[in-house]
């Protein structure tokens, strides 16, 4: 009777969950996403090569507009990467485990990771307005963090710790402002990457 009452009471654990909270997230999708940055970091370093620069030994790098034009376009392309692997993981996770994918969990862990987003976007722009470069990659990371931890009250609990290591990362960096591409594939790439193994050998 015991063991009857107690899957009974993990039924209605699993279903409470299933309802507020957005499970369909892949582990692949963050290590995909991981990879995406990571080769993108990698192709930076390779562009400021082309460009001349040193990025290990040149204290003052001077970008030119081409060069941010350059470096924005494959943030950009970065960004649509992670986006379309983590809806194609996403996805194919929902019809194999037959979960639905837009419910009001998703919805409000949408919109509570896009707020930090959309304001670190535009602080961001601003950034690369008034030419303060150097600032850029601590303050993707510190939003990003920020995003992360706001939403983790809508999918598994487990993402926070992601958040709060991008915290961290992002707050360093912004005390070696010369090396802001290194802890950019840190932080987006190799991060990404233990959180999504972790994430899909614990919940596949």
């Amino acid at each position: 009777m015991n063991q009857k009452h107690q899957e009974d009471l993990a039924h209605i654990r699993s279903m409470m969950e299933r309802s507020s909270r957005f499970i369909s997230l892949s582990g692949l999708s963050g290590v995909f996403a991981g990879l995406s940055a990571l080769i993108g970091g990698l192709y930076v370093y390779q562009l400021f090569k082309i460009n001349g620069i040193d990025y290990f030994t040149d204290e003052h790098i001077l970008l030119t507009g081409n060069l941010v034009s350059h470096l924005f376009f494959t943030g950009i392309v970065i960004l649509v990467c992670a986006i379309v692997f983590g809806a194609f993981f996403t996805i194919r996770k929902s019809k194999k485990y037959d979960l639905p994918i837009w419910t009001s969990a998703t919805k409000n862990m949408l919109i509570n990771l896009a707020i930090p987003l959309v304001a670190g976007g535009i602080f961001c722009l601003a950034l690369i307005y008034h030419g303060y470069f150097g600032l850029v990659a601590p303050t993707t990371l510190i939003f990003y963090g920020l995003a992360v931890v706001n939403a983790e009250k809508y999918t598994f609990s487990d993402i926070k710790y992601l958040g709060y290591l991008e915290l961290i990362l992002g707050g360093i960096s912004l005390f070696y402002i010369g090396y802001g591409l290194i802890f950019w594939i840190i932080g987006f790439g190799i991060l990404h990457i233990i959180y999504g193994l972790v994430a899909f050998k614990k919940y596949k």
